[in-house]
C-alpha cells in the first residue's frame, strides 16, 4: 500500500492528443504530441495494436505528467498516459465530459 502523501505526489492531468506518429524504431509504439494546458509534451505509448492514429488524435486522456522522462528506443517520453488492460484489450482512460486541458485529477 502507498500512503496518501505518496499518491498526492502524482501529477495527473487532462491532456489532448494533437498528433500521432509511428515510432521509427519500434513496431508496437506510437509517438504522441499531447497538450496538457501549460505546454505540449511528447509521450511514447504501446498502443499500436489497439488504436489507429485516427482513433487517438483529438482524444482527451489522463496523463501522469511528473514522471521522470525516459528514452524508449531512442525517443524521449515525457510522461505516461493511463490505460486499463484486461486480457488482450487495452483501453485508454478518458474523462466522460469535456474539461479544460491541464485540469488536475486527485
Amino acid at each position: 500500500m502507498i500512503s496518501f502523501e505518496d499518491f498526492s505526489r502524482l501529477d495527473l492531468k487532462i491532456g489532448k492528443i494533437l498528433a500521432v506518429t509511428d515510432h521509427l524504431r519500434a513496431d508496437r509504439l506510437y509517438v504522441l504530441r499531447v497538450d496538457i494546458g501549460e505546454k505540449i509534451i511528447q509521450l511514447v505509448a504501446g498502443l499500436k495494436k489497439y488504436y489507429s492514429p485516427d482513433e487517438l488524435e483529438g482524444k482527451l486522456i489522463v496523463v501522469l505528467t511528473n514522471l521522470e522522462p525516459r528514452v524508449l528506443r531512442g525517443v524521449e517520453s515525457q510522461g505516461m498516459l493511463l490505460a486499463a488492460q484486461s486480457n488482450d484489450k487495452v483501453t485508454i482512460l478518458v474523462p466522460d465530459a469535456e474539461v479544460d486541458l491541464g485540469s488536475t485529477i486527485g
